[in-house]
């Protein structure tokens, strides 16, 4: 069996269709606990789906603040199982040149993998200090906005047969996908992105759309920010909290990208030729 096969899990169901049952076989998105240790320290316990770990884990410690630069992580390792087939579900960092205080840094709760920012105990402490605004020359046309969605579902192997995963994927100004990573948390997928754009040396994402299957929450926000991604766009509605951010921060923030529409929370510049603004 090799290696990754948990992503998906197979299982017995029973389908009702037109007044008939009948007994079936379905595949369900793999959920699995991935602890992150800091020098031999635990440090992070998130869900998510088996695959592309050393990407999440750097991704991870970038947008949480806990690095800043691709140098600054020594070593990331998997922890050797038993099989040598299965996947690890600890993954061990060593940083270099940092000091690492874990009592400062540790998130003290189970981060659920449909939200990452539940369970932290206020706004403040989610916010990564120094984040800088993203580049503002940067334009992307909206013609070209509204294909991307169905790109990104072509990228989607797993969803298209489990239905039960999100996506996130980094496209190029000529919208051309660069890379596309799924899991069950939004913000998972999300970390898996930037943290290839870490691991290749490719930050700042300064001439990059993002586009996200799920809504466009606070921490997908943040994280964008982080990585100097300065188009995001979801299918699906913004929170409140996520606009203001964006706005503070000079992020272009659409949702509700489907077929020819979608709306844009702020930095509406960068999505040129807009028509012009009607109405009251």
């Amino acid at each position: 069996m090799p290696k990754h096969s948990r992503r998906i899990d197979l299982t017995q169901v029973f389908e009702w269709r037109e007044g008939s049952l009948r007994g079936i076989q379905d595949y369900l998105a793999a959920e699995e606990p991935l602890e992150i240790r800091v020098h031999g320290t635990p440090l992070s316990v998130t869900m998510r789906t088996p695959g592309h770990d050393l990407e999440l884990v750097a991704g991870f410690l970038l947008t949480e603040g806990i690095v800043q630069h691709r140098e600054e992580i020594a070593s990331m390792e998997e922890e050797a199982r038993g099989n040598a087939e299965a996947d690890s579900n600890v993954v061990h960092v060593e940083l270099a040149g940092r000091n690492f205080e874990p009592e400062r840094m540790r998130r003290n709760f189970f981060a659920a993998s449909s939200c990452g920012v539940c369970g932290k105990t206020s706004i403040e402490s989610i916010r990564v200090r120094g984040i800088q605004p993203p580049n503002p020359d940067f334009r992307f046309d909206p013609c070209l906005l509204c294909t991307l969605p169905d790109k990104l579902r072509s990228a989607q192997a797993i969803f298209g047969r489990t239905g039960g995963l999100h996506a996130a994927a980094l496209f190029s100004c000529e919208g051309e996908l660069i890379v596309a990573r799924e899991d069950i948390g939004r913000h998972n997928a999300v970390d898996k992105v930037i943290g290839w754009a870490l691991r290749e040396k490719r930050l700042p994402l300064s001439k990059c759309a993002l586009l996200v299957s799920g809504r466009g929450g606070f921490e997908i926000v943040q994280k964008a920010l982080v990585a100097g991604i300065p188009v995001l766009a979801s299918v699906s509605a913004p929170s409140g909290l996520a606009v203001r951010l964006a706005r503070e921060l000079g992020l272009t923030l659409v949702g509700f990208l489907r077929g020819q529409r979608f709306l844009i929370y702020s930095r509406e510049d960068r999505l040129a030729p807009v028509p012009p603004v009607t109405g009251k």
